[in-house]
This record gives structure tokens, C-alpha cells and sequence, in this order.
């Protein structure tokens, strides 16, 4: 199958598309939105508009999705999400459809200011609360046309075990098959719902602080929620990821499955180390937080033991490393460190190889000043 030759989607196509087929608009001021998108070019128009074409094939299906669901979907959520406003004609110099929606104020949650982190978690999670549980029975099922967002992580089981093989002895590919065997196992209960499917930061728009909307719904479908969830490990930690987590009423076998497709995401990404490494260090970072989810049952009875000592201190886990030609790999495991209030910080280092047996272990002695 040959190629389609890449289109450059620029100003003077925005305006040539506009001029012909929306001439009420043709006056307007035509402003490239960036950063710039993967699956789409968007365009400011004028003050209250945006322009938002397809950049390949494979987006195409999007533009039909989105102007059939999200006028019917905006009127049940808390939050303004885009409503298209008109659809243009594919032409000689673009070949696929595209859409005219109203321009929504605030700054993508990558670049702006957030007041409040928790608080921030709690507005998202009770957005995907009233996602949820808008009526989804004639929605369109998970698929190509999303990636597979909300469908089953299996489709993505080959290039998964292909990236543990490629990370061998750089991360705990033990525990990581195991995380992801568990999530492939774990069945979704109850009817499908409709999901975001991208649910990221560059999608998330803030005002004075606070989430304001959450735009591009291209890989939104009806399905299984927990790869709305991804976020809890990408972009939250410690008080936001539970302010998240205890909003949102999900069983713990959904918690898995978003940890598989988090996993999923992060390995690929990781293994392919040097093509892009700032996402690659992320995707380092988000590996060591899915997996460090299996200290959490340890660290409450850490928390609630220090608790007695009537001693301010917080627990961390921290991930060990060493360094081999400036890479940086994963070794020697994961370290506990506890710091308390009268300035004593001690630690314990689970290696790899030891990190289930420390976990289901008896009382801790981290420290001679403290018996957690």
C-alpha cells in the first residue's frame, strides 16, 4: 500500500478552506495554535473561533465522531468541552473533512499555573463521574478509529512483551509482567460507558488556576473506563493521585487495567530510549510509580504506625539507580525512606529480587528511634 504524501497544514490552506466554503468568516484572523497536535492541526479564527483539521487518514474518523456526539454529550458535564459549529468539504488540496468549533479560553494544564493539585484532581475525576454516566447505549464502541481506548488491552499484549525483552535488566521486568498479566486478566464489570480516551494534560485547559475544560475528544467511544485513569500515575502523586483515585467509585480490578494501560504506554516508550528522551524519562518516572503501587498496602501500615508517635513525617518510596555511560538503569531496587520530626531520616532498600518477601513482611525496624 503506498504512502499518502504529507499535506502542510498551514495558515494559507486554513484560509484558502475558510474563504471558499464559510465566507461569513473569510475575514477573520487566522492563528496557528501551538504546541501543535499529533492527530490534529488546530487554528484560532478570529476571537471566538477554532479551526481543527485532521493531520492523516487514520484521524479522519474523528471529525464524523465528533460532530455527531459532542453536541449531544456537552449540555450533561460540568465542565465546556468543544461543540462543533460547522463541517468543511474535503477539496483539491485537502483531501478530508474538517470542523469549525467555538474557541474555549485557558491554557493547555502543561504550561499554566495549577493553584491546587488535589483540588485539580478531584474537578477531573468528577468531570469523568458525569462522563460515566451519560446514557451510552448508541455510542460508538471502542476500536481503530480511538486506538482502542476503553477496548481490550490485549491488543496491545505483542509490542507490550516486546518492550520487556528490550528493557531486560533495566527496569523490574518481573514485577512488570506480572502487573501486566494481572491487568490482562481482569474482566470489566457492568455496561460499557463512555470514555475520553486522552485524558493528558495538553487536554486539559486551566483558568486562574483551576481546570477550566477538557478538549479533544477524538479517541473518546463507549467502553471500559480505566484508560481515563492513566493520568493518576503520569501527572499525580501522593495527595493528588488519592484525592483522584477516592473520587472516582471504581473497583479495584479497574485500578489494574488502568495500571496496564499505563505500563503499556511507558514500556513502549522506554524502549525506545533514544529517540526521544525527554518522553522517555518520563515514561522512566512512570514506570517506577505503577510499580511502586504494590508498596501501597505497606506504606499505610507504615503511616498509620508513625501516626502513633505523634511525630510529623512523612514516607516516601524512592527508586535506586545506577549509572552506566551517562544511562541511567534501574538497579538495586526500591528504598522506603521515612522522615520524621526530629530531623532522624533512615532507610530500608528492598533489591529486586527481594521486594515481595519485604512487602509481606512483619513489623519494620527502619530506624532505632522508631518500630513501625
Amino acid at each position: 500500500m503506498s504512502e499518502v504524501p504529507a499535506i502542510a497544514i498551514d495558515t494559507a490552506l486554513v484560509r484558502r478552506l475558510v474563504t471558499t466554503q464559510f465566507p461569513q468568516w473569510a475575514s477573520l484572523p487566522i492563528v496557528p495554535v501551538e504546541p501543535g497536535g499529533w492527530d490534529n492541526r488546530t487554528f484560532r479564527l478570529g476571537e471566538a473561533l477554532s479551526v481543527r483539521l485532521p493531520s492523516g487518514p487514520a484521524y479522519v474518523p474523528q471529525v464524523e465522531k465528533e460532530q455527531r456526539w459532542l453536541p449531544r454529550l456537552a449540555p450533561h458535564l460540568p465542565l465546556p468541552i468543544p461543540v462543533p459549529l460547522a463541517q468543511g468539504r474535503p477539496d483539491d488540496l485537502y483531501p478530508w473533512p474538517w470542523s469549525i468549533y467555538r474557541w474555549l479560553g485557558g491554557e493547555p494544564a502543561a504550561a499554566a499555573p495549577i493553584a491546587e493539585l488535589p483540588a485539580f484532581a478531584r474537578a477531573l475525576a468528577d468531570f469523568l463521574r458525569a462522563l460515566h454516566r451519560i446514557d451510552a447505549a448508541d455510542g460508538p464502541p471502542a476500536g481503530r478509529h480511538n486506538f482502542h481506548r476503553g477496548g481490550s488491552l490485549a491488543v496491545y499484549d505483542g509490542e507490550t512483551r516486546a518492550a520487556l525483552v528490550a528493557l531486560a535488566g533495566r527496569i523490574d521486568t518481573a514485577a512488570a509482567e506480572k502487573l501486566w498479566n494481572a491487568a490482562l486478566a481482569s474482566q470489566r464489570r457492568g455496561l460499557p460507558v463512555w470514555v475520553h480516551g486522552d485524558i493528558t494534560f495538553g487536554n486539559l485547559l486551566v483558568e486562574n488556576g483551576r481546570l477550566a475544560a477538557v478538549i479533544d475528544f477524538g479517541s473518546s467511544a463507549v467502553g471500559d473506563p480505566a484508560c481515563d485513569l492513566v493520568i493518576a500515575w503520569t501527572q499525580f502523586s501522593g495527595e493528588s493521585r488519592e484525592a483522584f483515585r477516592s473520587a472516582l467509585p471504581l473497583d479495584e480490578d479497574t485500578w489494574t487495567r488502568a495500571r496496564g494501560w499505563a505500563m503499556w504506554k511507558a514500556l513502549i516508550t522506554a524502549s525506545g530510549y533514544d529517540g526521544n528522551q525527554r518522553e522517555a524519562e518520563k515514561a522512566w518516572r512512570v514506570i517506577e510509580e505503577v510499580l511502586a503501587e504494590d508498596w501501597q498496602p505497606m506504606l499505610r501500615r507504615c503511616r498509620r504506625n508513625v501516626a502513633r508517635t505523634a511525630q510529623p513525617c512523612s514516607l516516601s518510596i524512592i527508586p535506586t539507580y545506577t549509572f552506566v555511560n551517562d544511562h541511567r538503569l534501574k538497579g538495586g531496587g526500591l528504598r522506603l525512606r521515612l522522615e520524621a520530626g526530629f530531623d532522624r531520616r533512615s532507610s530500608i532498600t528492598a533489591p529486586q529480587n527481594h521486594r515481595p518477601a519485604l512487602a509481606a513482611s512483619g513489623p519494620l525496624y527502619i530506624s532505632s528511634r522508631l518500630h513501625l
